[in-house]
C-alpha cells in the first residue's frame, strides 16, 4: 500500500521489521483483497464477510490491550493501554456498527456470527504473544494490523489509478488514510521504540522478526478469508 508517514524512518523498530519480513509484508499490503478495494471490483459479499470477521476481531484486540495493560510495568504504560481498550470499546466498534449499518449488517446479527478460523488464527496468536512474552512482543504481533492499516491506507488514497467514482470501498479507504488514523499508527510505531529502548537487543530482534512476520501472515490470510468468504 505509498509508504506511510508512520513507517517512513529507516530508525523505527517498526520498519526494521517489515524491512525484514518484506516479501510477506508485500503479500499482506497488496493482497487482491486490497486492490480490489481500491478498482471498486471486491464483490459486496466478500466485504460483507470481512466486516462481519472484523466485528469479532475488535472485541479480541480489546482484549489484547487489556493483557497489555496487565503486562505493563509503568502507569504511562497501562494508561495507554487503558486508552486503547476505551477507545476500540466506546467508540470504535460504534463506528464499527454504525458503518455495517450501510451494509446492512446488525450488530446482533454480526454478533451471533461464528469466528472464521482466520479471525481466531491471528487474534489468538497475539494474545499468545503476549501472554507467553512481554508488553513488547504483544505490541510486535499488533503492529502488523495497526500499522499496516494506516499505511494500506495512504497508499490507496495516494493511488492515482484508485477508482474513486463509483466505487463502494471510498469511505473505508478515507478512514484509514486520513488523518486520525494515521495519528494512531504513528503513535503505535513511536511506543514500539520506546518499549523496545528498555526491552530490545541485537540478540532478541531475530525473536521478534518472527513474531512480526507471522502476524503478517496471519493479517494476509484475514484478507484471503475475506476473499473467498471462508468460514
Amino acid at each position: 500500500m505509498a509508504e506511510a508517514a508512520p513507517s517512513r524512518s529507516t530508525e523505527t523498530l517498526f520498519s526494521r521489521l517489515r524491512d525484514a519480513c518484506a516479501e510477506d509484508w508485500a503479500a499482506y499490503t497488496g493482497h487482491e483483497f486490497v486492490r480490489r478495494l481500491a478498482d471498486g471490483t471486491l464483490p459486496d459479499e466478500c466485504f460483507r464477510h470481512y466486516l462481519i470477521q472484523d466485528y469479532l476481531f475488535l472485541i479480541h484486540f480489546a482484549r489484547a490491550y487489556a493483557l497489555a495493560a496487565y503486562k505493563a510495568e509503568t502507569l504511562d504504560d497501562i494508561r495507554q493501554a487503558a486508552a486503547a481498550v476505551s477507545a476500540i470499546v466506546d467508540t470504535e466498534m460504534g463506528l464499527h456498527v454504525d458503518y455495517c449499518a450501510k451494509w446492512g449488517l446488525t450488530e446482533a446479527d454480526m454478533a451471533a456470527t461464528p469466528e472464521a478460523t482466520a479471525t481466531m488464527a491471528y487474534t489468538r496468536y497475539v494474545l499468545e504473544r503476549g501472554a507467553a512474552g512481554d508488553i513488547l512482543d504483544l505490541y510486535v504481533a499488533l503492529a502488523p494490523c495497526v500499522v499496516g492499516y494506516g499505511e494500506i491506507g495512504e497508499r490507496l488514497a495516494a493511488d492515482p489509478a484508485r477508482t474513486r467514482d463509483g466505487n463502494p470501498y471510498v469511505e473505508w479507504v478515507e478512514t484509514y488514510a486520513g488523518e486520525d488514523y494515521q495519528n494512531v499508527a504513528r503513535a503505535a510505531v513511536a511506543q514500539l521504540d520506546r518499549l523496545a529502548e528498555a526491552r530490545s537487543s541485537p540478540e532478541r530482534f531475530d525473536a521478534l522478526v518472527k513474531t512480526f512476520r507471522q502476524a503478517t501472515r496471519l493479517e494476509a490470510d484475514f484478507w484471503q478469508m475475506g476473499l473467498t468468504l471462508a468460514k
